[in-house]
């Protein structure tokens, strides 16, 4: 369950927001570590713009401040100190969840080299216009080669079967060939190379 850090200090609007939150899966938590944190703006002491501040010098969270403050240059320096987002009380609770929800969704793992793109979450290979399916094998693959550009035999092989106690190379072999098929299909023949007594280069 995904944890939202409430930094309010009014106790009514405190309660609210704890209990829409726990009502849409999240957790509420009063203190750090969070996946995000919901900070107002007006707080005794610390301003919610000094502890956006400190919050980002050590957490990658994103910071969406709630607060009644509704000036354009309240906006800006809710920005301006880090904050990802700036939503002015009174809320809508079904926007606050939009937001909160957009900022919590796992970005794309997309990875690009030598004219392709592969798209992890899609299992899918683009080549310009065109696109290809890829198996959970051939995607290793690539993102292998895509990450180092030239991959030793044995590199792959303890990439792809680390559990498994022996492997043939034949089952390398295989994959690569049914690999270069696919880019074939989409106009990028040779993408993949052998580099002879090693493994293979993108």
């Amino acid at each position: 369950m995904q944890r939202i850090w409430i930094v309010e200090d009014d106790a009514d609007i405190r309660a609210e927001l704890a209990a829409l939150l726990r009502g849409n899966g999240y957790q509420p938590v009063a203190e750090p570590p969070c996946e995000l944190a919901l900070i107002d703006v007006n707080l005794p002491g610390e301003s919610g713009y000094e502890l956006c501040r400190r919050c980002k010098e050590t957490s990658a969270a994103p910071v969406i401040f709630l607060t009644a403050r509704t000036a354009a240059a309240d906006e800006l320096a809710g920005f301006a100190a880090g904050g990802d987002d700036y939503i002015k009380k009174p809320y809508n609770p079904s926007v606050l969840l939009a937001r909160i929800a957009r900022l919590l969704r796992p970005e794309k793992r997309v990875l690009s080299a030598a004219g392709l793109t592969l798209d992890e979450d899609a299992f899918t290979l683009h080549c310009g216009e065109r696109s290809v399916p890829l198996t959970k094998t051939e995607q290793r693959i690539l993102h292998c080669l895509m990450q180092k550009r030239m991959c030793s035999k044995q590199m792959l092989i303890e990439e792809l079967w680390a559990d498994s106690c022996y492997v043939d190379e034949n089952a390398l072999y295989v994959n690569i060939n049914r690999l270069r098929e696919k880019l074939r299909s989409i106009g990028a023949e040779g993408a993949i190379s052998t580099v002879r007594g090693v493994g293979y280069r993108l």
